[in-house]
């Protein structure tokens, strides 16, 4: 959410909607901070980050989903555990600041981002949450996994907490799709998201042919099902398309929160309708 965004997110966005606005109003509404007056979603009802937005319902996971899972034989692992050789830092592009303990890599210092780059994929993380919180509200175990390096599903601490504008929350599309329930498991808890995600397509004219689309199942409960990206993701925007590549780095943020992953592996899929 909002300091760390990926490099490339950040250029299309300046180029979208031109130099940074001035900064926002923050409000609080029966105990959510956010926003009014920052632009209003299609269909007119709610603002970027409104606080007045509903919250998701708080359902309670089952006992484990795909907690640990084994990588399927033709999956590309990118986090056994073991070292961080298939991440880089996005700022230098350099080695991945973030430290390993006991299995897991601690976000530290800097976003990272894939070595490789993926488009149409199937995504398996594990992410746990610290168990206390020190500073900003903002920094409650905040996160997130960004595909492609410009669409961002949000990693923060909603454990039976609303502090948050929904489309901030756990598992929403960032300043978009809040998650239709929240099966938020406490902090210091491994969670999981498994992800199905569809790249946007455009045509030879740079036109958008077929947004992004997403499934996200957060700790075995499906949390946005197919679900229309509207653009690139970025802090106080609704997002906008722009014709880009067809594959992109996934990306993990550092938002000043030591946020644990581990068990991270991918497998490019294909549509349907191609080859």
């Amino acid at each position: 959410m909002k300091n760390n965004i990926p490099i490339l997110a950040l250029s299309l966005s300046v180029a979208l909607f031109g130099t940074l606005s001035a900064p926002s109003a923050e409000i609080t509404i029966n105990g959510v901070i956010g926003y009014q007056d920052t632009p209003l979603e299609p269909g007119g009802q709610w603002h970027v980050h409104d606080p007045a937005r509903p919250q998701p319902p708080v359902v309670s996971p089952g006992k484990s989903f795909s907690e640990n899972a084994a990588p399927p034989i033709d999956a590309i692992v990118l986090f056994d555990g073991k070292d961080t050789a298939q991440w880089r830092a996005q700022k230098t592009g350099g080695e991945s600041p973030w430290k390993l303990q006991d299995g897991a890599m601690i976000a530290d210092k800097d976003d990272i981002q894939t070595t490789q780059e993926f488009g149409d994929l199937q995504l398996h993380l594990e992410f746990r949450e610290p168990a206390t919180t020190e500073g900003d509200w903002g920094n409650r175990g905040n996160s997130g996994v960004f595909l492609m390096g410009l669409f961002e599903i949000q990693i923060f601490d909603c454990y039976h907490s609303n502090k948050i504008y929904a489309d901030g929350a756990t598992a929403g599309i960032y300043g978009q799709h809040p998650p239709q329930v929240n099966p938020c498991r406490p902090p210091g808890e491994w969670q999981t998201y498994d992800i199905l995600f569809t790249a946007p397509r455009f045509d030879a004219n740079g036109e958008l042919v077929s947004p992004a689309y997403v499934t996200v199942i957060f700790n075995g409960v499906v949390v946005q099902n197919h679900q229309s990206i509207r653009g690139t993701t970025n802090h106080k925007s609704p997002g906008k398309y722009m014709k880009h590549s067809q594959t992109g780095p996934l990306a993990l943020q550092y938002h000043h929160s030591p946020v644990a992953f581990r068990n991270i592996w991918v497998r490019p899929v294909s549509s349907m309708d191609e080859p």
